[in-house]
């Protein structure tokens, strides 16, 4: 079953709209991630949603239709608070989010216009003009905007490491790597055991599980090196055969890959008995890269 089917069968709009299948295949067959075609699909599936109960044919759409589907997403009631108006308040999608939900449409257009469908693309995009004011830079369809990253104060970061402490060797070690080497979430969890160099303490993180695709090699320190060798002797328990490092420890899932969202589960149950329920997975990356900033002498990022 390809991968387009899969998006379909789960948002069925994009099936009613031949040009948004044709669309998805195309990146499907360029090879881009799984991950990221479902993400566009989903994207685009909320679009051609909205663009349905509009009554709005989206290959003719207008910028003004573009708008309504910007104002419902900044008006739509979030998960995580009440209605109240305020910049960081619980109402509406977060910028970043929102700029993630144009992507797609953005880039769909893009198509169209390429197959001669369209003149313009209505979401159109922040691009330098030259002889303009203030540099020439003109604004894109919603502002960006860009927060400095949330990073624990020294209690709150001691209040972790104690409840970490008392977390399977597998989990300590983790949390160790992901804050001595800044790792994105699926940089750890996709590491594996060739990966490891123990003779020199560092950390091949492949190319396939970057965000910019770039290999890079990482050190980690000697207090880690000692919890990582611990972790492999136990490890051995579990599983002799060489492949992923993490491995699942459930009934369910015994000595299969650890997956993403069990270190989520990991972090979250870590950040609420530790009372920092503002701690998540990326939280270390943001620890490690501020404190490399402050060596460095720069201002902390």
């Amino acid at each position: 079953m390809s991968g387009t089917t899969v998006l379909m069968e789960k948002w069925p709009v994009l099936g009613r709209h031949a040009q948004a299948a044709t669309w998805l295949t195309v990146w499907t067959d360029l090879g881009r991630a799984p991950r990221t075609i479902d993400a566009y699909g989903r994207g685009l599936a909320e679009y051609l949603l909205m663009s349905e109960r509009e009554g709005v044919d989206p290959v003719t759409a207008n910028r003004a239709h573009i708008a309504v589907y910007v104002r419902e997403l900044t008006s739509r009631p979030h998960r995580r608070g009440a209605n109240v108006i305020s910049i960081d308040s619980g109402a509406g999608l977060a910028n970043a989010t929102i700029q993630q939900r144009l992507v797609p449409v953005r880039l769909f257009y893009d198509f169209l216009m390429e197959e001669g469908l369209r003149d313009s693309n209505p979401v159109g995009r922040g691009r330098y003009t030259p002889g303009r004011r203030n540099g020439g830079q003109q604004r894109g369809l919603v502002p960006r905007l860009t927060k400095l990253p949330w990073i624990p104060g020294e209690q709150q970061w001691l209040s972790v490491l104690e409840v970490a402490k008392r977390e399977p060797v597998r989990n300590r070690v983790m949390l160790a790597l992901a804050y001595d080497a800044a790792l994105r979430r699926e940089e750890l969890c996709s590491l594996r055991t060739d990966d490891v160099d123990p003779a020199h303490r560092t950390l091949r993180i492949r190319a396939e599980t970057t965000k910019n695709r770039l290999e890079r090699v990482v050190p980690y320190s000697a207090p880690t090196g000692v919890l990582l060798s611990d972790y492999l002797a136990h490890r051995a328990t579990i599983s002799r055969a060489r492949g992923p490092l993490f491995l699942s420890e459930s009934r369910r899932n015994h000595a299969q890959p650890l997956s993403l969202w069990t270190w989520s589960k990991v972090v979250r149950r870590i950040a609420l008995a530790s009372g920092v329920e503002r701690f998540s997975t990326h939280t270390t990356r943001h620890l490690c890269l501020s404190l490399m900033f402050n060596l460095a002498g720069h201002p902390t990022c």
